[in-house]
């Protein structure tokens, strides 16, 4: 039997979910709700492929990316965010990411994910330039990466409120 795919993700309905629909096609599945949890089931159960959350509680799964890859580093990681950025794309790809895939997704295409059988629009060059509301977002999103996460600090090196910088972050994106 092979090594289980690892899903990672602080959503308890979100990861049980996934688990599920990965068993059902036949598709050993584990979930993780936090940092430590992923680092020990890597460990014990030899994991190959993980679908890590961008955002676990508040911690940026990016963090995670070199400790699981120091497990295994043949481990295919997929991150999975529902608050996508250029920014944050390039770092878990710097970080030793496969492949990083905005929610909603469907099954096909993070399993695709895994064996490259999918293009990452993420990373693409835009065709028409993004709109001021989309500039400004990636760029908040550079800062808060080059920050580790870390709210106040981005917000320090913003000049902007920290209770103001919370209320853009918890915003959708805009899409262009």
């Amino acid at each position: 039997m092979s090594a289980p795919i690892l899903i990672v993700d602080d959503d308890p309905t979100f990861n049980s979910i996934l688990v599920r629909t990965l068993g059902r096609r036949g598709l050993p599945a584990i979930g993780a709700h936090d940092g430590d949890d992923a680092l020990q089931l890597a460990r014990q159960h030899g994991v190959e492929r993980l679908v890590l959350d961008l955002n676990l509680a508040g911690i940026s799964g990016l963090q995670l990316i070199p400790e699981l890859l120091a497990i295994n580093p043949a481990m295919r990681i997929v991150v999975l965010t529902g608050y996508g950025s250029i920014a944050t794309a390039v770092e878990a790809v710097k970080r030793g990411a496969t492949q990083y895939l905005t929610k909603p997704v469907d099954i096909e295409t993070i399993l695709g994910a895994f064996t490259d059988d999918i293009t990452n629009d993420a990373l693409l060059t835009p065709e028409e330039p993004l709109s001021v509301d989309r500039m400004e977002w990636e760029h908040i999103q550079r800062v808060l990466t080059e920050n580790d996460g870390n709210i106040s600090a981005t917000a320090r090196a913003l000049k902007m409120h920290r209770r103001t910088l919370q209320r853009k972050l918890a915003k959708h994106p805009v899409r262009s």
